[in-house]
Parts: C-alpha cells; sequence; structure tokens
C-alpha cells in the first residue's frame, strides 16, 4: 500500500479505458498514454479495472501491471483505485490481495451480479467484511448491480462494523440514491458519483468526488466543475454539465466500453479495441456518437 491508512481518497478519479489489441492482450503503450492525459487535466487520481477498463475480463495478473503502470504514473501524491469484480468471496479476496501488491491505496469491489448467485444482506455484509478482514486496503464499494444493490443501511452498517470499507461509488438509480447514501452516512463515508450526465449535480449534493467514466472522456471539463463547486460558482459549474449532457445520452446502455472507446476516437484519442465478446458497434449507433461529439 502506497499511502497510509486514513489518507482521504477524493476528487476526480477517472476510470481508464482498457485498450486491447487484435488478439485481446492489452496494449500499455495506449493505457499509459490515457493516464498521462487524464492527470495533466489535473485529475487527483487513476482507476483501474472498472466497468470502463471491462474489469470482469481482466485476470489478476493483468490487474497487478495495470495497477503498477497506474502507480508509475500516480506517484505518491495522486490515488490508484483498482476495480475487483469477481463473482466469490474467494476470488475477490485473491484479486484485492494482488492489487495491494501492486502498489494499489483502495479497491473498488463490485457486488456479484450473476443472478442466481446474488445473496442476502448478510451475505453481502460477510462478502465485504471478509475482503475487509482478509485484504486489509480501503474499500469502495461499486454500487452498479440492479439485482444486488447496497442500498443505504447496509452501506452505514458496512462503515460502522468494518474496518476498510471506507467509501461506496453510487452508480445504481442516479441521483437521488446518492443523495440517500450521502444523508444516511454523513462525513462517515466518501460516496462518490457516477451519474455521469449530472456530475456537477452530484458535487453540489455533497459528493466526495466522482469515478466516472465521463471524467475519462472529458477530464478538464469535470476537474473544473469539482473546483467550480467546491468554490459555490453554481452557474458556471451547471453550464458545463449542461453543455456535456446530451453528448453523454447516445454512450450509455449495452456495450458501454465499446461505445466510450469510439467516441474517445472521434475526439482523436486512439485506444485501441474491446476485449470479445464485445466486437461489433452497429453504424447507426456509431452515426449518434459521431454527430453528438461533432456539435
Amino acid at each position: 500500500m502506497r499511502k497510509k491508512l486514513g489518507q482521504e481518497i477524493r476528487g476526480i478519479i477517472p476510470p481508464i479505458v482498457t485498450p486491447f489489441d487484435e488478439n485481446g492482450e492489452i496494449n500499455y503503450e495506449l493505457l499509459e498514454a490515457e493516464m498521462e492525459l487524464c492527470l495533466r487535466a489535473g485529475a487527483d487520481g487513476i482507476s483501474v479495472s472498472g466497468s470502463t477498463g471491462e474489469g470482469p475480463t481482466i485476470c489478476d495478473e493483468e490487474l497487478k501491471k495495470m495497477v503498477t503502470t497506474a502507480g508509475k504514473h500516480c506517484g505518491k501524491e495522486k490515488s490508484v483505485v483498482c476495480g475487483v469484480m469477481r463473482t466469490c468471496t474467494r476470488d475477490a479476496v485473491r484479486a484485492g490481495l494482488a492489487a495491494g501488491e501492486a502498489g494499489a491505496d483502495a479497491i473498488m469491489v463490485t457486488p456479484p451480479a450473476y443472478n442466481v448467485l446474488v445473496p442476502n444482506e448478510e451475505g453481502m455484509f460477510d462478502f465485504y467484511s471478509t475482503i475487509s478482514k482478509e485484504v486489509q486496503l480501503p474499500i469502495i464499494i461499486y454500487n452498479v448491480i440492479p439485482q444486488n444493490k447496497i442500498l443505504p443501511e447496509l452501506f452505514e452498517r458496512l462503515v460502522n462494523e468494518t474496518e476498510y470499507v471506507r467509501g461506496i461509488k453510487q452508480s445504481v438509480d442516479g441521483i437521488q440514491a446518492l443523495y440517500a447514501q450521502v444523508m444516511k452516512v454523513g462525513a462517515r463515508g466518501s460516496v462518490f458519483a457516477a451519474t455521469d450526465d449530472m456530475i456537477f449535480s452530484c458535487f453540489e449534493l455533497g459528493a466526495a468526488g466522482a469515478i466516472s467514466a465521463i471524467l475519462s472522456v472529458f477530464p478538464e471539463e469535470c476537474v473544473r466543475m469539482w473546483k467550480l463547486a467546491g468554490e459555490g460558482k453554481h452557474e458556471e459549474g451547471l453550464d458545463i454539465q449542461n453543455s456535456l449532457y446530451d453528448k453523454w445520452q447516445c454512450l450509455g446502455g449495452n456495450q458501454f466500453p465499446i461505445r466510450l472507446k469510439y467516441a474517445l476516437e472521434c475526439r482523436g484519442r486512439h485506444v485501441g479495441l474491446c476485449r470479445s465478446p464485445i466486437t461489433y458497434l452497429p453504424e447507426e449507433d456509431k452515426e449518434k456518437i459521431r454527430r453528438a461529439f461533432a456539435e
């Protein structure tokens, strides 16, 4: 672990896309270029192996190399957050230990997603409390699974009764759910925004920052919105949010990584391919993205 336990993770932490080549291997040169672009824009850290980075397809050895790569660019001043997206507690612990060995400052752990393996609340408490005990690295819950939501009451319990659960990235159910988490836990836990098209509004409602794909597409604008929120400059921040709103509407839904990568290509950034089976984006979807990002 590169930071002291308790050192706060806050602010703009872009989740970086994972560039793959034609054989499905990670192109680290393109990965590092994306990391540098976001850090030069003023980001407070880097997140790897989340949804944006096609995390469920990343094995533990690849995860370790991506964390090491991010740490080289972030140094000790900026945070490295590693996504852990595994089906069972044992494998999540293994991935978390690998991330810690490679130098991650925190792990962002997604609840199990496969329908018939979704546990009840006690199972989810055991999942996160076991990872806390075994990995001993700050944990941010990635609340993104519609059929396995971490409700504010469970988040509060995990913050109060485990040593390492420190925050939650609130993605599912939008900005209202983020506000519910903030109201329930307050300053005892960090609530990170992931409602891409309303990021500035999330900041104004008390988010501790954001770990959200829009940060990777528009890093300078998102850094600016974070600063404006801290300065209480509502109109300026809202203007930026409004300017990005329509662009984001064509990116959501299934096959999100390939849509996002095409949008980055439209911005002149070469980010490689997606890992199979996400291999094809229909021409009508490309046209919608081109049209939105040309405006």
